[in-house]
């Protein structure tokens, strides 16, 4: 039996670790709220934006990109979507459809741990992605934001094209923006045929899903809200159509509106992803509060037990001395 004294610090041990996880709990809480609050305000605004750009490209033919990469390759992809388009059908060359040769994944993971399985589902669900378009023939690159991510792979030898750090540290929709252009320098120079979101997508503090959606090019219509794709559903079943006014025109609306919805995607994933580890973190923290309760319950009882033994022994030595003295 452990003596008094290693309980005594076991104990002393456990009550500090749950001071940690109590605390971290709290902070997670309060977090959370307010990234719920983010999401609650920018999921209609950008469900909105997907559904203005899907009536302007509705009828929009997307016509391939002409083979070759570089800056003669861009121009005849972007001359095919203008062709394509045809009379006063708008046209945007981060609407063209390409083959989908060579493809990009974004994964979303966060930088620190202690927040469950929130890292290793985005990582697994990226990692079958990144192998069965390998399989297929693709050839496919990892854009990845958090170190989580970065260590996973690097571990596993993946094409990491780009690490971007320090995202979670400011999130705005300057910090989407400045992650939309490092995606769109490879897209535009046709170095890229497809970029995919892939993250968790927050249903509540137990819940999180892991989404692959596609960002680049633009195109397919806008799934309603809660009808977003999981595990690895690409696409959405077109909504009714809706009455539309544009001023000054559509090609004028579609020159601004394009790039924002790269934006507002890149931010809306970020938010989701952050109230998703969120979530996870205070999940974990309050299993394990409630491990840590349980532990010291346990070796309380093992204290009390060991102490009783203890004075049950020192007393059956007094009765065996005193018996002795007597003889």
């Amino acid at each position: 039996m452990p003596s008094l004294k290693s309980i005594r610090k076991r104990i002393s041990s456990v009550k500090s670790t749950q001071k940690i996880t109590r605390a971290m709990k709290m902070v997670a809480g309060a977090k959370l709220n307010k990234a719920q609050q983010r999401i609650t305000e920018l999921r209609p605004y950008a469900v909105k934006v997907q559904e203005v750009l899907w009536e302007i490209t509705r009828d929009v033919v997307a016509a391939p990109a002409a083979e070759g990469i570089g800056a003669e390759g861009e121009a005849a992809g972007h001359a095919a979507a203008a062709a394509a388009a045809g009379g006063d059908r708008p046209a945007h060359p981060l609407l063209v459809s390409r083959a989908e040769r060579r493809v990009l994944l974004l994964v979303l993971t966060s930088d620190r741990g202690l927040c469950g399985a929130f890292n290793t589902n985005i990582n697994k669900r990226a990692e079958r992605e990144w192998k069965s378009r390998t399989e297929a023939g693709q050839e496919v690159q990892l854009a990845i934001i958090g170190r989580k991510g970065r260590d996973y792979f690097t571990r596993r030898d993946a094409p990491i094209l780009e690490y971007l750090p320090g995202v979670w540290d400011k999130l705005s929709l300057e910090t989407a923006q400045a992650v939309g252009a490092k995606l769109l320098a490879p897209f535009n120079k046709n170095e890229i045929d497809a970029i995919y979101l892939v993250y968790n997508e927050f249903k509540s503090a137990i819940s999180q899903t892991v989404v692959v959606e596609r960002l680049l090019p633009v195109g397919g219509p806008a799934p309603a809200q809660g009808e977003r794709a999981e595990g690895g559903d690409h696409a959405s079943p077109p909504g009714p159509a809706s009455e539309f006014m544009y001023e000054p025109n559509k090609e004028a609306l579609l020159e601004r509106l394009v790039p924002m919805y790269v934006d507002i995607s890149i931010l809306r994933a970020l938010y989701e992803s952050m109230a998703s580890e969120l979530g996870a973190k205070l999940t974990a923290m309050d299993a394990a509060n409630k491990n840590a309760k349980e532990m010291i319950d346990s070796l309380t009882l093992e204290y009390n037990k060991a102490r009783q033994a203890a004075i049950t022994k020192e007393l059956m030595e007094i009765i065996g001395g005193s018996e002795a003295l007597k003889e």
